[in-house]
């Protein structure tokens, strides 16, 4: 499955080969901590199956999720690059299967080969890319322009329609938007009466263009 995974896809089938032999494979059931924010381990994580939150807690344990990954991502890949504690905690959202490369393991292979280094460099690029987005979010938009914003992003088309899978709750969405999820309830009803988004169960259907403002 290595060669699905962006990061490793510049590799050749006896270099993926040799990085899943010093590979480890873990299943973890739902709600389980891989990573608390703080912690000395130097792994990196890929997902094989399942979905994990990433997040950031305060003194008083209020969340913010800084990301939502799933099947094909990764995470970890600081800690390949540096010996910092883990900069954020990481917990699984479903049941998951992960792939687990040491630094070790890892640097044997980034030495010898540039293009792995390249990938690894694009891929952290991305992510800071992303988090200038997320910031630029936070100060400028409003609340509901910060949720809108997250439903398009976690939404994908299908049959004319964009459609998330993803089971976000209400307090998931506060945690990712910076609201309280009494806020987040009151514009996920607001949009719902209005006819521009259906839920049912945990599957959220955008089936008209969300309006500029609330």
């Amino acid at each position: 499955m290595l060669e699905n995974i962006p990061l490793f896809s510049v590799l050749g089938k006896e270099e993926l080969d040799a990085i899943s032999r010093l590979a480890v494979t873990r299943n973890y059931p739902k709600n389980s901590i891989i990573i608390n924010e703080g912690d000395h381990t130097d792994s990196l994580y890929v997902i094989l199956s399942g979905k994990v939150k990433i997040f950031l807690t305060d003194d008083q344990q209020k969340e913010v999720i800084v990301a939502i990954q799933r099947e094909g991502d990764y995470f970890g890949e600081l800690a390949l690059l540096d010996e910092a504690p883990r900069s954020a905690s990481v917990m699984t959202m479903e049941p998951c299967s992960l792939l687990i490369v040491s630094r070790s393991a890892f640097e044997r292979h980034l030495a010898g080969d540039p293009k792995l280094a390249i990938s690894l460099m694009r891929g952290l690029a991305a992510r800071l890319r992303a988090t200038t987005e997320n910031v630029k979010s936070l100060a400028l938009l409003d609340v509901y322009g910060r949720i809108a914003r997250t439903l398009l992003q976690f939404a994908k088309e299908e049959d004319g329609h964009h459609v998330i899978d993803d089971k976000l709750t209400h307090q998931d969405l506060a945690n990712m938007v910076g609201a309280s999820r009494e806020m987040v309830s009151r514009i996920m009803k607001d949009l719902a009466r209005g006819g521009y988004i259906k839920t049912e169960g945990k599957r959220i259907t955008i089936k008209d263009k969300l309006p500029p403002g609330w």
